[in-house]
C-alpha cells in the first residue's frame, strides 16, 4: 500500500507535530488576565503578557494595573487562577507559574482630586 492511500493507519508520531507561538500563548493569557478581572482603572493600560514555552510547559508574567485601594492579592490570584484555565483549556499546556507583577496602582481619591482641579 501506498503511503498516503485510504486504509493506511499513520501513527501519531507520523503524522506531524502542532506548535503554537509564544506570542499566541501571551495573547491568550493577557486575554485571560483582562477577564479576571472586574474593572480596570480608566485610565489603565491593558494587561500585558510574556510567555516561555518548553516542551508544551508555559511559563508567564503578566504586567498590569490596578485600582487603589482594592484586594490586590485576591484580584493577583484570580489572574493566576484564570490565566492557568484558559492556557491549559485553550493550548493544552501545562502552566507551573504564573507571575503578576503589578506596574502601577491608581488612586480613585487622587483621580477625583486631579478631576476636581481640571475645571
Amino acid at each position: 500500500m501506498r503511503p498516503g492511500s485510504p486504509g493506511r493507519t499513520v501513527e501519531a508520531g507520523d503524522r506531524g507535530a502542532l506548535r503554537i507561538a509564544d506570542r499566541v500563548v501571551a495573547k491568550i493569557a493577557a486575554h485571560a488576565a483582562r477577564e479576571a478581572l472586574d474593572v480596570l482603572p480608566p485610565d489603565a493600560g491593558p494587561p500585558h503578557a510574556t510567555v516561555i514555552v518548553h516542551h508544551e510547559v508555559a511559563r508567564v508574567r503578566v504586567s498590569l494595573e490596578l485600582d487603589y485601594p482594592s484586594d490586590i492579592g485576591g484580584q493577583c490570584a484570580a489572574v493566576r487562577h484564570q490565566v492557568v484555565q484558559r492556557v491549559e483549556a485553550l493550548a493544552g499546556m501545562e502552566v507551573p507559574e504564573v507571575a503578576v507583577q503589578v506596574e502601577r496602582l491608581h488612586s480613585a481619591q487622587t483621580r477625583g482630586a486631579a478631576q476636581g482641579r481640571t475645571q
